[in-house]
């Protein structure tokens, strides 16, 4: 029967989103690889990414896949017209087109929910919190001035990133403190730019962590400790060469005297000696 499938939360909606915003669509293992999306995607396969994918955009409007399944029924011409059959006729479209129609659905919520505007939104509003550091936070106002002055927004830009900007809270990556909006001191609420730049600050305030340049020092070192050893061996092997040479001529010394010195006492003695 195979496991069942736990449903979608809005957060793994949301970050699917920003994955195919940032990956392109079908591109589901490099979503699940990304770090900034793994940890919230990491019970779902490439499969899941794609269907949930295609079910998201066949719901927001983007034109279904196939016809509706509903079953027709032949109609009966002996069969005299019902009521029930003729308001199911006559309402039958309309009824289709609800979703698509009705006056209370919210263009700029989709808007918002689309992954590429809310990663937008978060980065805009971490650059202004993270810029102004103001102790007590911002309000909606202060934040709406800083992103209009550097960046092109839509004309209803505020109400939108109210909206941001209580999701943030209610992701608990943000503060909200009477009406100003703060980042949290934890290190969950930073943006991975942010990260990263702790991090080299971090290395670089370690005083034993070795630069490039001084593991290239150290290699050059070792390795003309290396060759002088290596000298020094070749010396030492010469010598050992040079002892024997000589050692051995001393034995050949020795015996020429010892030669000289019987010859020189039979000599002494009117012995007659033949050299061969």
């Amino acid at each position: 029967m195979g496991n069942p499938k736990q449903k979608w939360t809005s957060e793994e909606e949301e970050a699917l989103r920003a994955g195919v915003a940032k990956h392109g669509t079908g591109k589901w293992k490099d979503i699940q690889r990304d770090p900034e999306f793994n940890t919230v995607l990491f019970s779902r396969t490439n499969i899941d990414l794609k269907d949930k994918w295609r079910n998201m955009s066949v719901s927001a409007g983007q034109g279904p896949r196939e016809k509706s399944r509903t079953p027709k029924t032949k109609p009966n011409p002996d069969a005299p017209a019902t009521p029930l059959a003729i308001l199911q006729t006559s309402t039958a479209a309309p009824v289709a087109n609800i979703a698509t129609t009705d006056p209370n659905m919210d263009d700029s919520s989709k808007s918002l929910m689309d992954g590429k505007n809310a990663s937008r939104y978060n980065a805009m509003i971490f650059e202004a919190l993270s810029t102004l550091k103001e102790p007590d936070g911002l309000d909606t106002g202060k934040i709406v001035s800083f992103i209009e002055k550097r960046h092109d927004v839509p004309q209803n830009f505020r109400r939108l990133l109210s909206t941001r900007l209580r999701r943030l809270v209610a992701q608990d990556k943000l503060e909200k403190v009477q009406n100003c909006y703060k980042m949290k001191n934890d290190v969950s609420s930073e943006t991975p730019t942010q990260k990263q730049d702790i991090q080299c600050k971090q290395l670089q305030s370690i005083d034993d962590v070795p630069t490039e340049d001084t593991i290239k020092e150290v290699a050059e070192a070792a390795a003309y400790k290396i060759a002088e050893a290596e000298n020094k061996l070749f010396v030492a092997a010469e010598a050992i060469k040079e002892a024997e040479r000589i050692s051995k001529m001393a034995e050949d010394t020795d015996s020429l005297l010892q030669l000289a010195k019987e010859i020189f006492e039979k000599c002494s003695q009117g012995q007659m000696v033949f050299m061969a």
